[in-house]
């Protein structure tokens, strides 16, 4: 799987550009027989993407040239076999990145001066992703869900274990940690086998903890989404001590898990972190019905590009699977809503969405009818 970030978003894919700017998305799949149509699918696209910028006026011999870094991905025996749920590519004249990420898209090209990347909100936005991180003596996992999906993250320059963490000298038994055992009078609490853990051991494993810490909390930076720790009840509270992530679920999946599979973490994780997205989106919505009304939130999509642009966006509802097209001035503050997709246009909802992220705010990618007041998209304003 890879990652996108709001950096990135900063960096290369929100400013316009000056020649054609192609998005591609696609669902992808990671194993059966429709996995074998990948190819074929992308390839499909490309067809439609060449038709559609020579439909544009580029010439021939410039179309073949911009397509030439995506039809080396389409050969790329060693890409195909390795795929999440969906694809999603961008391409330029100067600019070629590609995506396989947790969510499966529909099939979709956008030809403009900008990048298209409303359908990537669901992975940016606060209540649609998760990230479990699995602790166990002999294993060190993140990983990263969906409602519906799951997918492992490499975690770099990070000791995966236990003993490759804490230097020689401890006896391998009191090293050894695991969940209690059940017996006549309860539950007994989870502790390091054969002994209690010695506050230098207790020290050490904090150590491992915070390496791991670093490097989770910068992989998470610019993230807003919940992270469940699962473990043994012993190391929850020795991990919450040196955590910087300000996200970290007070509640864990206990146990050691090791041995569980990616989709029974993201099983039991799901359980902690499904109310928590609920109560989030409810208040915001609540939030919006008490201020309807009062000049602190609008549906006007021209008014809302405008204070996404300037940060006024607190909260931010917006339709996905539909296109507003049309043009922003930032020098002369003047939005231009247009029936179809001219020279120039773009994605106003996509726009409105990113800048909101951007400058801070929260942003909740929905259906059209899930929008508040039938509208495209919804904004409480900071102001």
């Amino acid at each position: 799987m890879d990652r996108i970030t709001l950096d990135q978003l900063r960096q290369t894919f929100i400013d316009r550009h000056s020649g054609w700017c192609v998005s591609l998305y696609m669902p992808a799949h990671r194993a059966g027989r429709e996995k074998e149509q990948d190819p074929i699918r992308f390839k499909n696209l490309l067809r439609q993407a060449e038709e559609r910028l020579l439909t544009k006026g580029m010439p021939s011999a410039q179309v073949r040239n911009l397509l030439k870094a995506p039809q080396h991905l389409l050969q790329d025996q060693a890409f195909w076999p390795h795929q999440s749920d969906g694809l999603a590519v961008f391409f330029s004249e100067d600019i070629f990145h590609f995506f396989r990420l947790p969510i499966e898209f529909a099939e979709l090209v956008v030809i403009s001066d900008r990048f298209h990347v409303k359908p990537l909100l669901p992975l940016l936005t606060s209540d649609s992703t998760f990230h479990i991180l699995a602790i166990s003596q002999n294993q060190l996992r993140l990983l990263e869900g969906t409602q519906h999906t799951v997918d492992e993250i490499d975690l770099e320059n990070v000791p995966e274990t236990l003993s490759k963490a804490l230097p020689d000298g401890f006896p391998e038994k009191q090293l050894q940690f695991h969940t209690g055992t059940t017996s006549g009078s309860g539950n007994r609490p989870a502790m390091f086998h054969g002994h209690d853990i010695s506050n230098d051991i207790k020290n050490r494993i904090r150590q491992w903890f915070r390496t791991i810490d670093k490097k989770v909390e910068g992989h998470l930076s610019d993230a807003q989404s919940p992270l469940v720790l699962a473990g043994v009840d012993t190391l929850f509270p020795l991990y919450k001590e040196v955590n910087t992530y300000p996200h970290l679920m007070d509640e864990g999946v206990p146990g050691n898990p090791e041995g569980m599979k990616p989709e029974g973490l993201h099983q039991k994780a799901w359980t902690i972190v499904e109310p928590v997205f609920k109560k989030d989106r409810e208040t915001a919505l609540d939030r919006y019905r008490q201020l309807a009304g009062t000049g602190q939130t609008t549906t006007d999509i021209k008014e809302a590009v405008r204070a996404a642009h300037h940060g006024r966006i607190d909260v931010l509802f917006v339709a996905v699977g539909v296109q507003v097209w049309g043009a922003f001035d930032p020098e002369k503050d003047t939005v231009h809503v247009h029936q179809s997709t001219e020279p120039g246009n773009g994605d106003l909802l996509d726009l409105a969405a990113i800048q909101t992220l951007i400058n801070g705010g929260m942003v909740y990618a929905v259906p059209p009818e899930e929008v508040p007041d039938q509208a495209y998209l919804a904004a409480v304003l900071r102001y």
